[in-house]
């Protein structure tokens, strides 16, 4: 019995990942047949639980780590642009070159 809410908890964890959908301790529960209060108190299962919602937010946040770092460069070049010129005035304002 033990096996079978493992493996039946390790798939719901898969299938939820790959259909896009959070996983929660409520969504296993309710894709595995394996009540929610076994899941919270057997260690084990708590532990695949945890393992997959971990990798599912690790790997939702890495696009989004992608594009923040592009926009970040962008507003850096934008900056030092911004410095350049700056200076640039103000060498001409003081006379120094």
């Amino acid at each position: 019995m033990k096996d079978q809410r493992l493996q039946a908890t390790h798939r719901a964890c898969i299938e939820l990942a790959a259909a896009g959908q959070p996983i929660t301790f409520t969504t296993v529960a309710a894709r595995s047949r394996v009540p929610r209060g076994i899941l919270y108190r057997n260690s084990a299962l708590r532990a695949v639980v945890e393992e997959h919602r971990s990798r599912a937010r690790q790997a939702a946040t890495l696009p989004d780590i992608t594009a923040e770092l592009a926009s970040q460069r962008l507003a850096l070049r934008a900056l030092a642009e911004r410095v350049r010129r700056h200076e640039e005035l103000l060498r001409k304002l003081t006379g120094k070159n």
